[in-house]
């Protein structure tokens, strides 16, 4: 939880007094709308979670004092607690998890958008119940792992829940240890569309199999590098980053080559202000057949979006960003891992998770091992021509093809 000092926060004509990044008392103004406060008892166990309530809404992953800023979209994406989660070490057979939950419409999704708390422990999932709409009581198993093997429990996201308290059962449960907090910035795929549970998007798996604290800024139908959301990566702690949009740029609010190329530009420098030294992997789109070849109302067809992303990076670590490293999108899946063309499918998910979790160890083993490096000094870059664009076809690329991973460059 980020440390803030005492501040007033107004949502909607809702008022709360903020302290530490948690709202300790409510406020009613005067069209009678209640604060909806974040009890502190579960916060010990809560991850995901960096900022303040909003309103009626626990846990958004998008700071409330900017969302005047932010486009809609991304604000009613940010809404969702995708990536949420209880983390928990201890020898009890089992935990109690009171609860409230506040919608029972899955949209697009459908079960999918998270109707259920999943336990994970050991690699495994140990145990999964639905959750019910209002007030309810979940118990769940602890499986047979170790006292000192974490177990993470995924919320039912998609129900909008608050987690009220989490208790043993015939044992003892303290928070999970910290572990290196991983801040993933995208679009749908990244926050888990359309993967049958939470628990199964890419980003969650990744994170189980990399052992990292996941803070979830995927933005399904938005993220198309808002400055405003560098801001808010920059001002966060992280020991990692990941960027991985473009998609949206295609579609949704059509962007050109030339727009994505000194978008993503400005969206690393942000993030660099807050995190210099700090690895940062970008990863391209995957692919999405309907849109490889086919032109925007710009002109810019989804393989000349990835094209910038990857020449932009590329660029970055050639002119010194030595903490920064590429993972190369097409060639992770293929179009029969799309569940519905666009989205991956739970099989999807897992191949992308695969190759991000070694593209983060691969960075995080970099960055302990070499010799710390200078911050690159900002620089003026060349906006390149956005038609025609060259080089796409047979570009060289960094790293191993069957990896589709750019490593870091070592530390000069």
């Amino acid at each position: 939880m980020e440390i803030r000092p005492w501040r007033v926060v107004v949502w909607s004509h809702q008022v709360a007094f903020i302290r530490h990044g948690v709202a300790t008392r409510g406020e009613v103004d005067g069209g009678n709308h209640t604060v909806t406060l974040r009890p502190p008892q579960p916060e010990p166990f809560l991850r995901g979670a960096p900022y303040p309530p909003a309103g009626d809404n626990p846990y958004p992953r998008a700071d409330p004092v900017d969302a005047p800023r932010l486009p809609a979209d991304v604000w009613h994406s940010a809404l969702i607690p995708a990536g949420v989660r209880l983390e928990l070490v201890g020898d009890a057979e089992a935990v109690d998890i009171a609860y409230h939950t506040s919608s029972g419409n899955m949209g697009y999704r459908g079960d999918g958008a998270g109707i259920t708390f999943s336990l994970w422990r050991g690699g495994s999932n140990v145990w999964s119940e639905e959750a019910v709409l209002g007030d309810g009581l979940v118990r769940l198993p602890l499986g047979s792992s170790p006292p000192a093997d974490p177990a993470v429990i995924y919320l039912p996201e998609g129900m909008h829940p608050v987690i009220h308290s989490i208790s043993a059962v015939r044992g003892v449960i303290t928070p999970a240890p910290a572990q290196p907090r991983w801040i993933a910035y995208g679009d749908s795929s990244t926050q888990g569309w359309i993967a049958s549970g939470p628990s199964l998007g890419w980003a969650a798996v990744a994170a189980r199999s990399a052992g990292l604290d996941l803070v979830n800024m995927g933005y399904a139908g938005a993220a198309r590098g808002e400055i405003v959301t560098a801001e808010h990566i920059a001002g966060l702690r992280a020991d990692i980053i990941t960027i991985a949009y473009g998609e949206s740029c295609w579609t949704r609010t059509p962007h050109n080559v030339g727009m994505v190329t000194e978008g993503l530009w400005g969206f690393l420098d942000v993030v660099r202000q807050g995190h210099p030294t700090t690895p940062i992997v970008v990863i391209s789109p995957v692919v999405r057949s309907d849109a490889e070849e086919a032109p925007n109302r710009l002109g810019a067809s989804l393989a000349d979006i990835r094209h910038a992303i990857e020449m932009v990076t590329r660029d970055r670590i050639v002119c010194g960003d030595h903490t920064l490293s590429l993972v190369a999108g097409k060639s992770i899946i293929n179009a029969e891992h799309l569940a519905d063309g666009i989205h991956p499918s739970d099989e999807g998910h897992k191949r992308i998770a695969a190759t991000v979790a070694r593209a983060l160890t691969a960075a995080l083993k970099s960055a302990q091992e070499a010799p710390q490096p200078e911050v690159p000094a900002a620089r003026a870059h060349i906006l390149r021509p956005t038609r025609p664009f060259p080089a796409r076809v047979g570009m060289t690329t960094f790293g191993s093809r069957s990896s589709g991973i750019t490593s870091p460059s070592p530390a000069r």
